[in-house]
């Protein structure tokens, strides 16, 4: 399917028709940007849906944390069912930057852990990008990140056809060559095993393993498998299997790289010396001797993204490719998608802050001698280089800020809800006890207990991550069910919390 189908119980109401139809105009007229004014509650989300329905082109949807972008996802999934609805958020449960404090001389390495589900997802949004049109992506601002060449992602994925001249040995070679791992038991995403004439494989985007089986040099067979059951789901006539990594190489780039490397280390081991800074220049030059054999050899070293640029062939201070550069492009570069920007009060500041911080850091590396210059350009898009690249944009927020005031052509109000409720009631009331009250805790407590009872759910907020994990451990001594969210807890559990909290089936 390439065209968008909005599935809902619902017919837009309340301001939402004026907004639809108000920034639908803009786009037809061409409007670069516009902001949608939506105050909470108004359905901003439905608005959004239907702007997409109306447009018919493959929409990005950045939200400024990962919460926030799993919620959205998850709700146009749900109007959007048969078409292509991908999360892509940073993959990292945990990222410790590599970083150089010259005043107390503390070098801190690069540490991270990688959440694999996140991985898989971020590889599906890619795969679906280059091969279909019907598609929504729900990011956070991990979109601006360099991400590889679409190119050379594009052009080492691995179709294998039913009926195909391959033999066994050779789809083995060819998986090896876009980073699969070969294994004898149960397979993950970028897996593979071999048994008797056959390879089965679990693309590197999804939790379904294919079955190859290989009549001499052909291939006879193509089975889709459920890898739990192992029951055949269906047979297939191909299978596309994309990379397991999104920075693909060609060996003669690797080898062009490798010699850059070797230049720009000679080039800074003469300005370090010409400074007097020989323990930078030692520095520098145990470093890169190292990667550079391990590059060699290996193909791969800690810390390759700091070549990044010397291996995708860019001149300095160019910028990097970023999940923008997946999304289609007309014969001239002009973009072809929607871009929304969500509570863009926040999330457009953070688009601007991303390349200050980052560049900041990397200068200090580079100057006491633990990264070459080129690494500076591993980096994030500067918000101008956004601009550059990004299509015709709606900012949704219910306070816009000044640069959505600056930058856009026409705002457009969505002030009445689709319900006519108006805001609820704001009380305050004291945090101390007295004669003809509990205390704060104590009437959260019963107040909350009334809601539950009409069926209701509460949502509290606290100062700190350790007064949410008190709060919710004493209500649960109450009898309250009760769970803590804060960052600390790993982005999918995140996401489990809100669906239980949702479904009222907390413990």
């Amino acid at each position: 399917m390439d065209r968008f189908e909005l599935v809902s119980d619902y017919v837009p109401a309340g301001d939402q028709p004026g907004a639809i139809k108000g920034l639908l105009s803009g786009l037809k007229k061409g409007l670069h940007m516009q902001t949608l004014l939506g105050a909470t509650g108004t359905g901003k989300t439905f608005t959004m849906a239907n702007i997409i329905a109306d447009i018919q082109k493959p929409t990005l949807i950045i939200a400024h944390n990962k919460t926030l972008a799993a919620q959205l996802a998850s709700e146009f999934k749900s109007f959007f069912p048969k078409n292509a609805v991908h999360y892509f958020v940073s993959y990292y449960d945990y990222y410790q930057p590599e970083a150089y404090l010259p005043t107390t001389d503390t070098y801190i390495e690069k540490d991270a852990q990688i959440n694999k589900e996140i991985d898989r997802l971020r590889h599906a949004t890619t795969q679906s990008l280059l091969t279909r049109k019907d598609v929504i992506i729900v990011a956070s601002v991990s979109c601006i990140y360099g991400l590889g060449s679409p190119v050379e992602y594009e052009r080492v994925n691995f179709k294998i056809e039913k009926g195909m001249t391959l033999s066994r040995t050779e789809a083995m070679q060819r998986l090896i060559g876009i980073h699969y791992e070969r294994t004898n038991a149960d397979l993950s995403p970028a897996q593979f095993r071999a048994l008797g004439n056959t390879i089965e494989v679990m693309p590197v985007s999804e939790t379904i393993q294919y079955r190859v089986l290989f009549s001499g040099n052909k291939v006879e067979e193509i089975l889709k498998i459920d890898p739990v059951s192992s029951r055949i789901l269906q047979e297939e006539n191909h299978v596309f299997i994309f990379p397991a990594k999104h920075f693909i190489t060609a060996d003669d780039q690797k080898d062009k790289a490798v010699k850059a490397i070797g230049d720009e280390l000679k080039a800074q081991l003469a300005f370090f010396e010409k400074e007097g800074k020989l323990l930078e220049a030692e520095r520098i030059k145990r470093r890169t001797t190292y990667d550079m054999a391990m590059i060699r050899e290996m193909g791969y070293c800690s810390g390759i993204e700091n070549y990044s640029r010397l291996l995708s062939g860019k001149k300095v201070g160019e910028p990097p490719e970023t999940l923008l550069s997946y999304f289609p492009h007309d014969k001239d570069g002009n973009p072809e998608f929607l871009l929304f920007i969500d509570e863009s009060h926040v999330t457009v500041p953070q688009l601007g802050a991303m390349y200050a911080g980052d560049a900041s850091r990397k200068q200090t590396l580079v100057d006491f001698g633990f990264r070459l210059p080129s690494a500076k350009d591993n980096r994030p898009l500067k918000f101008e280089e956004f601009k550059e690249r990004i299509g015709q944009t709606i900012f949704v927020s219910a306070t816009p800020g000044k640069n959505e005031a600056e930058l856009s052509q026409q705002t457009v109000q969505q002030i009445i809800r689709p319900t006519g409720l108006v805001d609820p009631e704001v009380i305050v009331r004291p945090i101390l006890e007295n004669e003809d009250y509990q205390g704060q805790v104590q009437d959260f407590i019963n107040e909350s207990v009334e809601e539950i009872k009409k069926g209701g759910r509460v949502l509290a907020t606290t100062l700190t991550k350790k007064m949410a994990e008190d709060l919710s451990a004493y209500l649960k001594e109450k009898g309250v069910k009760a769970e803590y969210m804060h960052s600390d807890i790993k982005t999918m559990d995140r996401i489990q919390i809100i669906t239980k909290f949702r479904k009222g089936v907390f413990d």
